[in-house]
């Protein structure tokens, strides 16, 4: 197993396909216009298959498919059939907007996909246009029902919680989920990559999430469980569950075990990461798989990173990166090294 400095083992890998998205959404895309990364750059499905097979060499059991919208990737299903054939891959996720998914749910699925992550943050489709500027809120609610109704082992939801947004929808989102078998979890806004318009003020905490959901429905007991998980989980009194992810008000730095592979081969640490190691001019030049691996080794063996939790101790903290910043180096936005 490799460990990092603190003891973290690398062993869950979230690889981003493609940097592009079919939506604009405030938290991770809220500009009129973004620098692209070159497609020639954008790691092959074999490239990517090749890179799997070294971090499984060097512990990964999971993996998980990302963007920008990893459904815009064409042919997707073919690069999950690639990476089933990694035997010691326990798990093999999507996370994805649902816009296209109705029209892949079932391809991935027999593909081999294990579960699959929707994003949906309004149940109000003319919330979605403002926010997202997307009017396809319905082909999202097909994805949910397709992704459902392909029988992968885990369907799940992912809700952005911003205050003056959608924060008055929590109790409707976990209504919406638990009526659909669905586990929903309910996300700190965070000031990650492109979130220009990030402020504190509109972070919705997890202990205001917990308390708006006891006092509509009673107690809320916590399930204990791993330390790696990055969502802490509740049940309510009917067994009906959901989880919450305090990244911003409460890190969980010192048990994350998640390496970022973006889309045009960068090896990051850390979401919040300034440095990256270029795979895929190692990949390029002939560097063969022990010499990436070992590449890859020692930079995880000297990781240190604590991103969210040096964020969360400053005392003025205000936006990570200006629209200068971004512009000059796409690698830094969420929708290119995944979330």
């Amino acid at each position: 197993m490799t460990v990092d400095v603190l003891g973290r083992p690398l062993r869950n890998l979230r690889i981003s396909v493609t940097d592009r998205c079919n939506m604009r959404c405030r938290y991770c895309m809220p500009e009129a216009e973004y620098v692209w990364l070159p497609r020639e750059s954008i790691l092959t499905f074999e490239e990517i298959d090749r890179l799997a097979g070294i971090f499984v060499g060097l512990g990964v059991r999971k993996i998980r498919l990302t963007g920008g919208e990893p459904l815009l990737r064409h042919a997707l299903p073919t690069l999950v059939r690639l990476l089933r054939r990694h035997e010691a891959v326990r798990d093999l996720a999507l996370t994805t907007n649902g816009i296209l998914l109705a029209r892949s749910a079932q391809a991935l699925r027999e593909a081999g996909l294990r579960r699959v992550t929707v994003s949906i943050d309004t149940l109000q489709p003319e919330r979605m246009v403002a926010f997202a500027r997307s009017a396809r809120h319905a082909e999202v609610l097909a994805g949910i029902h397709a992704a459902t109704a392909a029988g992968f082992d885990s369907v799940k939801l992912n809700t952005v919680v911003i205050r003056g947004y959608n924060d008055d929808e929590v109790l409707d989102l976990l209504t919406f989920a638990r009526d659909r078998g669905l586990e929903v979890r309910f996300i700190e806004y965070m000031d990650v990559g492109g979130a220009t318009d990030w402020d504190q003020r509109k972070v919705v905490s997890q202990q205001e999430i917990l308390a708006s959901i006891a006092a509509e429905h009673g107690p809320v007991t916590e399930l204990h469980q791993s330390g790696w998980a990055p969502a802490e989980r509740f049940r309510l009194a009917d067994g009906s569950t959901f989880g919450v992810i305090a990244s911003t008000t409460a890190p969980f730095c010192r048990t994350c075990d998640r390496a970022r592979l973006t889309a045009d081969g960068t090896f990051l640490l850390c979401l919040y990461g300034e440095r990256g190691l270029d795979l895929r001019e190692l990949l390029r030049t002939g560097a063969s798989d022990e010499e990436i691996a070992g590449r890859i080794r020692d930079t995880w063996s000297s990781r240190t990173d604590r991103g969210a939790e040096v964020r969360a101790a400053l005392p003025d903290r205000g936006i990570l990166h200006q629209i200068d910043s971004l512009r000059a180096d796409p690698r830094r936005e969420m929708h290119t090294r995944g979330g």
